[in-house]
């Protein structure tokens, strides 16, 4: 568990878009649950150093990206901006 979520602090996330594919495939209850858990600093699937550079990232700066699984088994990605302006939920196939 990060810091962030340690403390209660919330994470700006600015918009939150979907990619159509990503709309079309994932449960959208799933993705709701996921950019909540993303917005408390829950990476989700990502490695052991992804989690470290995200917890980095809430510092300085820097892009966040966490990864989830819906109902379905489908892998998918959340990634906010540095100057978290938006925020993208999109598939790997997307990127």
């Amino acid at each position: 568990m990060s810091k962030a979520f340690e403390s209660s602090e919330v994470i700006e996330t600015g918009p939150v878009f979907i990619t159509a594919k990503a709309s079309k495939k994932l449960n959208p209850l799933d993705v709701f649950a996921a950019v909540q858990w993303h917005r408390w600093s829950d990476w989700g699937l990502v490695c052991e150093a992804d989690k470290e550079a995200n917890d980095i990232a809430l510092n300085v700066g820097h892009r966040m990206v966490s990864a989830h699984c819906d109902r379905n088994e489908v892998r998918f990605w959340i990634v906010t901006e540095p100057d978290r302006s938006y925020t993208t939920v999109l598939l790997t196939t997307d990127y």
